[in-house]
């Protein structure tokens, strides 16, 4: 069997980093976090007319038609820029809610017990509770709203809304409650995915950059070492997501997500080292990888409900 990517998919992978590059580059990245970090509609709607929300949508109903593997290579992508906003949710949620496939709507995350990230701009809210899904649109999400409250956020690209208990808002029933989850987890660890890969990279420039005692500190074995342990995280984690994206195995999703978190985070704090006192600084971007890593851990499958998966298949 052949892993590697065809045209197709390498083609894919490239259109949505020129995209970003060109429309969310990092002083665009940087404007966000000062605008509050929310989603910015103008590049939703663009992301939608790229295919990014309609990617797995049948062709009949408006959408690109391709796979679970394609949709890991875009939001592989995504990870790396630091875009702000629930992409997952709303693809996911593409086929039942009316916009989400062109860009026009956003679907937040709800699960049970945690904050929801972006509320204040949803238009509907994808509801997890366990293996069950609904989504909550009109008078029950305004209602939603007005009983929210917002909390301090750890990552300042996402601005997160403590919600009320919702299992008092119905809302409309979704069938394979498990599968959204389990997609959700995968897509989620691609995003990590591409965290990982992108502090690799700025560890790599700044270790090449930075001299000290005449040489650059890449000269020496232990940046070398934390530099190589990074590279180990992001090609172990790339084979497991994208072993998992072909299989679609719930098991293989656990695993993935596991490792996809631990090189975000593993990544980003080695990364720091890296760059040392200047890495904690806000100009710095390595701190806004380890807090948008630290926060995607606990969506869609936390690391305790993936070890119990994989705990299960074992037995």
């Amino acid at each position: 069997m052949d892993f590697r990517l065809s045209e197709d998919q390498r083609a894919l992978r490239t259109g949505i980093r020129e995209l970003l590059a060109g429309r969310f580059a990092r002083d665009r990245m940087r404007a966000a976090l000062d605008g509050g970090g929310g989603v910015g509609r103008e590049l939703w709607r663009e992301l939608g007319a790229a295919g990014l929300f309609a990617l797995r949508l049948p062709g009949s109903a408006g959408g690109v038609g391709l796979g679970l593997p394609e949709s890991v290579l875009m939001f592989d992508e995504i990870g790396r820029s630091l875009l702000p906003g629930p992409l997952a949710a709303t693809q996911l949620a593409a086929g039942v809610v009316k916009g989400a496939a062109e860009g026009e709507a956003v679907v937040a995350l709800a699960e049970a017990g945690r904050p929801v990230g972006h509320l204040a701009q949803a238009d509907a809210l994808l509801v997890l509770d366990g293996d069950r899904a609904r989504v909550l649109t009109g008078g029950a999400l305004r209602q939603v709203l007005r009983e929210a409250r917002p909390v301090r956020s750890l990552d300042p690209g996402t601005p997160l809304w403590r919600v009320p208990d919702l299992a008092a808002h119905d809302g409309e029933p979704l069938p394979e409650g498990a599968r959204l989850r389990r997609e959700g987890a995968l897509l989620t660890a691609a995003e990590q995915l591409g965290s990982a890969a992108r502090s690799l990279e700025a560890a790599v420039q700044h270790a090449g950059e930075r001299e000290q005692f005449g040489a650059p500190i890449g000269a020496f074995q232990a940046v070398k070492h934390l530099c190589a342990g990074m590279l180990v995280r992001a090609e172990t984690a790339r084979t497991a997501v994208y072993a998992a994206a072909v299989t679609a195995d719930p098991v293989e999703i656990a695993g993935a997500k596991l490792l996809a978190d631990d090189a975000a985070v593993g990544n980003a704090r080695d990364c720091l080292q890296v760059h040392g006192g200047m890495g904690f600084t806000w100009e710095a971007d390595v701190h806004l990888h380890l807090k948008r890593a630290w926060l995607r851990a606990g969506q869609w499958l936390t690391a305790a409900d993936a070890e119990e998966a994989l705990a299960a298949d074992l037995a």
